[in-house]
């Protein structure tokens, strides 16, 4: 049966480019954030959840959830974010577990739950190993500025909200550091890969 390694590591710290490596070495890849997107478009679960909760203000002009809007008001309020978490994990647990058994029919070597918020969510119950792909908190901000738009206070908000990678450090069990170049990550990667796929063979 595949392995289920837990893919985790802060905002914008290259985690989903070494998580589509894996996909390109044959893993099965499964996303927390593609299964949450899903679900919370129109008619879906989490789409309804949300604007029974916050009201039309998060709608866009279409009818599509305003992510920035509902990051603003989870990320500046402490309960709005309990509330968003407590009422989203189990049902994207849930949805995770249901992937989880459908890739395990099929002949994958390695099942990767790529997932931010692992550890926060109590996800590594599921893996048999997690690795957590970091950067330094001055990288990580600068790419998430960069690739988001955020203003500096919103990205510092929204790393402020994750476990301090210090503890992400002690709960994970490999590591792939990604502060040099992308080189450097892949050959981290690919002996992880080697490692997850041989286990057990002399």
């Amino acid at each position: 049966m595949a392995r289920v390694i837990g893919l985790t590591g802060g905002i914008a710290s290259g985690k989903s480019t070494m998580a589509r490596f894996f996909r390109d070495k044959g893993a099965a890849v499964l996303s927390a954030d593609t299964i949450a997107f899903a679900l919370a478009k129109p008619r879906q679960i989490l789409y309804r959840l949300y604007v029974a909760h916050f009201g039309e203000k998060i709608l866009q002009a279409d009818g599509t959830l305003d992510r920035r809007a509902i990051g603003r008001l989870v990320f500046d309020n402490d309960a709005e974010r309990q509330w968003l978490d407590e009422t989203t994990h189990p049902i994207l647990e849930r949805a995770m577990r249901r992937q989880i058994a459908v890739k395990q029919a099929k002949n994958f070597p390695v099942i990767i739950l790529d997932v931010p918020l692992l550890f926060e969510a109590g996800w590594d119950k599921m893996t048999e190993e997690n690795c957590l792909v970091f950067v330094d908190e001055a990288t990580q901000l600068t790419r998430l500025m960069r690739r988001n738009g955020y203003t500096e206070a919103e990205a510092r908000a929204r790393i402020a909200a994750q476990m301090p990678l210090s503890e992400k450090k002690k709960r994970a069990d490999t590591f792939i550091d990604n502060n040099g170049s992308l080189e450097e990550s892949f050959l981290q990667a690919e002996k992880l890969w080697k490692e997850w796929t041989h286990a057990g063979i002399s």
